[in-house]
């Protein structure tokens, strides 16, 4: 759980702008932008839901002017310790979110995630992060390598820390080269982008 007595509200807000965990930057294939997020830059002891969700209404979503948009979350290098800041504090932060803004969300990319997230999401994800436009849990697909980020989003426009294309290299290192399941999801029904046509979702996305 997030604990910020160390901050005042202002200085949290200031925290949050200036370690840019979120911003607005290129577009997805489809000519949408992209909102950026990294988690590793998050500082989960220092800054409460509060000032997250001010930083979002004033500064975020306004940015994106109503229109259709999609998500890179970089989970690279995140630590739970660090960086998570409790399913509480997610749930608050996300039913927070105004239902426009959910409803024009589109795919939300989730860069390299690692077991314990998945585990996460598989378990809180129905309870977290549901409601309008489907709910962001039916929208992640998770992406392994970054390579196969640009499947989906165009690689100019977007600019990534460089530690997130260090831990990439390491990861090849460490596995091998890439295989063909870069972009996967929870869900067994769901048919990998092509973005020539429209995705096609399990139907406990929709219940």
């Amino acid at each position: 759980m997030i604990s910020s007595t160390q901050l005042s509200q202002s200085e949290q807000e200031k925290l949050i702008k200036n370690l840019e965990i979120f911003k607005i930057q290129g577009t997805d294939k489809r000519g949408r932008p992209i909102l950026l997020v990294i988690g590793k830059r998050f500082p989960a002891a220092l800054v409460g839901v509060d000032a997250l969700k001010k930083h979002l209404r004033d500064e975020i979503f306004p940015g994106l002017d109503g229109r259709p948009f999609s998500v890179v979350y970089v989970h690279t290098a995140v630590s739970r310790g660090e960086n998570f800041p409790g399913v509480a504090a997610l749930k608050s932060l996300y039913d927070a979110v105004p239902a426009a803004v959910r409803e024009n969300m589109g795919t939300f990319y989730f860069l390299h995630p690692g077991i314990q997230s998945r585990l996460f999401l598989a378990t809180f994800g129905r309870f977290i992060f549901s409601g309008g436009g489907g709910g962001l849990y039916c929208k992640v697909k998770y992406v392994n390598r970054v390579e196969f980020l640009w499947s989906g989003v165009r690689r100019s426009g977007i600019e990534l820390p460089e530690f997130v294309y260090e831990v990439d290299e390491e990861m090849e290192e460490r596995v091998g080269p890439t295989v063909d399941y870069g972009m996967e999801s929870d869900h067994p029904r769901v048919v990998h982008e092509n973005y020539s046509a429209v995705s096609s979702y399990s139907m406990r996305c929709i219940a």
